[in-house]
């Protein structure tokens, strides 16, 4: 089962329409949550007039601030540094607001219709702040006498801060003396990716009751980290994390976006607790677009020393990140990981690297599918090009010479990556470019492109290399339990943001039992049936929950194979396991495992000297990730008369280590690439001069739709299996989107033959149309 290309087991029920999603949650009694946002980017809150609105019949409460006072600001989930504690959000605006779309106050009332008019009627008056928007200007005073009172409330001590939020450094090797070297020449570049975000099709919702008879607090519909959620929500609300039963419903795309713990989350269980009604909040599209998290929005800054032969010797970076006006669950990681993995696939002798982590009167920033390393990868791949166009070399000859080697594998950098020390585990980076450009037939393509060039047409083909990371510990579990029916149950911690989590986890199970994948139920992300999970980010589902499971199976099996052996008379050692059954080699006999599992009622067991029922944990442990790879690469045409950029093939290979289920892997290469060419060609969050958000509708935020998404060429890999888990396997999730940006700068300057010419993206008609009227200005002045 493992390494076939089996049907998906959770798209029956989404197919017959019977998904529960968290909009579908109906509790009776229910009370709807409604949240007032500020209109404006900066200001000092005066009054909050709630008059008017409860006066509306059915309308329950309206809070604020004062009301909610006694809470916390929401903490850290990943990357916590010290110094990011002052900018944590606040629940509601206490007296300044510092974003459009920031919580102001929220209404509860019967249905919600009436919320959204009772939130209407709520008189906001808040005397306007000058907007700092520029995350590369001059930092500007931020954390003022204000905060820091309410910090001093809260038993913290918090100095006056100004809007870098964070700085640090790291690197390895001397930078310093190999660029006073003289040895070599210097490169020099900037790039910038603008600030976006995943987009999913269902927008953020809870529901919470507290269950007075239960004596717990019931949530639904948090996705990707209920276990944290648990926790967090536990805090705020005064109970014990076993008081807290979080329940993932079906989940419209995650992304990054999803499943953090924002105010209106908090605010949502804590009503539910102090209103004792059920709450309900689902976010509309324009609430999504201002104020759920954004991502990207970072300036690079790069300088390299390379020699004659086209190695780089020495790297020093600095980077700019817009994280908006607060910082939130993810904490330093977007920076952690733009730095750490920077390098990319190359030995780059002498390193280093400072991040600026900013903030800016927008929407908070937080993780984007490939966090970190779609930025980085841009920013790298775009000065390979321009190392190899000034040393007069290929681009392709360029990125070899400087590939870590397999032979150098696993290959240690000193630092860290997410808190684990970086090892790149197995590597065949330029056995990859080799397979990738005869599988797609790079040659071909530049004799077409040349064809075609000398015809009048402006096409181009561009590439880029990159690395990822997956499968981020330290641990997961799983559980696998038989029935005396024989039906089979995996029972684990991990979440599902529809990536295929469930059919992987059944693969794996069904793999060690010989049972059909799809007659296997899996359940999780409900923090009531496993004591704990991490979590569905990073990538690292695969890797942790898919070894958990394959741990739990394996010790399953070996039970089953014990009880057997002491029923039939025989040493473990002569069953095998075929189709669901333990049987005897070369002989007739044999137990299914129904059977076997009717045999462990408690009495029976204790004779055996088993534990009752055939069940199983499994654990796996690890402390360092995993890291897969791949190339990206792009034929584009340009219209020269008006700019628009045509994708016409689009090309990925990449080494997973081994492939539990090569149409889910190919799935998530596509569905990545349609979200990485939103980056790249239209997808910006743009902002007035007063702070004010110009994009907050699908007329105004352009996400990339069938007509302009090409048909995504695979080449999936398993030439570098891991060492670091029994799979072999290294996550797919991400890597659809890294390099996209790359490979399409890359063949937009092909196309328009001018090397350097893209340095930041989303690539606009308005970019190329200036570009290609600048090309045939300086060849009419050449021509004169």
């Amino acid at each position: 089962m493992i390494g076939a290309r089996a049907l998906r087991i959770e798209d029956r029920v989404l197919l017959r329409g019977a998904g529960r999603f968290a909009a579908d949650t109906q509790r009776a009694g229910e009370l709807h949550m409604r949240v007032v946002r500020s209109p404006i980017a900066h200001g000092r809150i005066v009054s909050i007039d709630d008059t008017e609105a409860l006066r509306l019949d059915g309308v329950t409460a309206v809070w604020t601030y004062a009301d909610i006072a006694d809470l916390p600001a929401i903490g850290f989930r990943l990357t916590p540094r010290e110094e990011l504690l002052p900018y944590r959000q606040p629940v509601l605006a206490r007296s300044i607001v510092r974003y459009v779309g920031e919580p102001v106050a929220v209404v509860f009332a019967e249905s919600s219709y009436l919320a959204e008019d009772a939130a209407e009627l709520v008189d906001l008056e808040i005397e306007p702040l000058p907007a700092h928007l520029d995350p590369d200007a001059e930092p500007v005073d931020w954390v003022d006498a204000e905060q820091a009172s309410w910090a001093a409330g809260h038993g913290e001590n918090l100095p006056a801060q100004d809007s870098e939020a964070s700085v640090f450094t790291i690197g390895y090797g001397d930078v310093d003396a190999a660029f006073s070297s003289g040895e070599g020449r210097v490169f020099t570049m900037d790039a910038r990716i603008g600030r976006h975000t995943g987009v999913p099709m269902e927008c953020r919702g809870l529901v919470a009751v507290y269950d007075e008879a239960e004596g717990q607090l019931i949530v639904d519909g948090a996705a990707k980290v209920p276990f944290w959620n648990r926790e967090a929500i536990a805090a705020m609300n005064g109970l014990t994390p076993s008081r807290v039963v979080v329940r993932e419903t079906h989940v419209g795309g995650g992304f990054g976006p999803r499943g953090e713990l924002y105010p209106e989350d908090v605010l949502v269980t804590v009503a539910a607790m102090r209103l004792r009604a059920p709450i309900k909040w689902i976010e509309d599209r324009q609430e999504h677009l201002m104020a759920t998290n954004h991502s990207r929005g970072q300036h690079h800054r790069l300088r390299a020393l390379v020699d004659d032969d086209g190695y780089i010797r020495a790297l020093d970076a600095s980077f700019t990140l817009d994280q908006g006006a607060y910082v939130r669950t993810h904490g330093a990681t977007v920076a952690s990981l733009t730095a750490s993995m920077l390098p990319g696939p190359y030995v780059i002798d002498n390193f280093r690297v400072t991040a600026h982590v900013r903030l800016t009167h927008k929407t908070p920033a937080g993780t984007y599918r490939s966090p970190g390393r779609y930025e980085g990868t841009f920013a790298r791949e775009r000065l390979i090009d321009t190392i190899a166009h000034g040393l007069g070399l290929s681009r392709e000859e360029v990125r070899r010479r400087n590939f870590i080697g397999r032979e150098q594998m696993p290959y240690e950098r000193p630092i860290e990556a997410m808190g684990t020390h970086m090892v790149h585990d197995s590597g065949d980076y330029a056995l990859l470019f080799d397979k990738a450009a005869e599988r797609f037939g790079f040659s071909t393509i530049r004799e077409t492109v040349s064809r075609r060039r000398a015809a009048g047409e402006r096409v181009g083909f561009g590439f880029g290399y990159f690395v990822e990371k997956s499968g981020i510990g330290p641990s997961e579990g799983a559980r696998v339990v038989i029935d005396d029916a024989g039906g089979v149950t995996v029972i684990c911690g991990a979440s599902s943001v529809g990536q295929g989590v469930d059919t992987v986890l059944a693969q794996v199970v069904a793999e060690v039992l010989d049972v059909p994948h799809d007659t296997i139920r899996v359940v999780r992300g409900r923090t009531d049936q496993f004591q704990y999970g991490r979590g569905a980010f990073a990538t690292r589902l695969a890797v942790m929950a898919g070894s958990a499971a394959l741990n739990a199976a394996t010790a399953l099996r070996d039970k089953a194979f014990r009880v057997a052996a002491a029923e039939l008379a025989v040493s473990v050692e002569q069953l095998r396991i075929r189709g669901g059954v333990v049987e005897v080699e070369g002989s007739e006999q044999g137990l299914s495992l129904g059977r076997i599992a009717g045999l462990l009622e408690p009495l029976r067991a204790n004779d055996l000297k088993e534990e009752p029922g055939l069940s199983a944990d499994g654990w796996f442990h690890t402390d360092h990730m995993t890291y897969p790879y791949g190339l990206h690469a792009a034929l584009v045409r340009i219209d020269e008369a008006t700019g628009r950029l045509e994708v016409e093939r689009f090309m990925v290979a990449y080494d997973v280590g081994r492939a539990l289920n090569p149409t889910l892997v190919e799935g998530q290469i596509a569905g990545g690439v349609a979200q990485g060419l939103g980056g790249a060609l239209y997808e910006e969050f743009l902002y007035a001069p007063d702070g004010t958000p110009l994009c907050t509708t699908f007329m105004d935020y352009l996400i990339p739709t069938s007509a302009e998404v090409p048909d995504v060429e695979t080449l999936v890999t398993e030439d570098a299996p891991s060492p670091l888990n029994p799979l072999g396997v290294k996550g797919a999730g991400e890597g659809g989107t890294t390099a996209v940006a790359a490979a399409i700068a890359s063949a937009v300057d092909d196309a328009l033959q001018q090397p350097g010419a893209i340095d930041a993206v989303p690539i606009t008609p308005g970019t190329l149309h200036r570009l290609l009227h600048q090309t045939t200005t300086q060849h009419l002045t050449t021509k004169e």
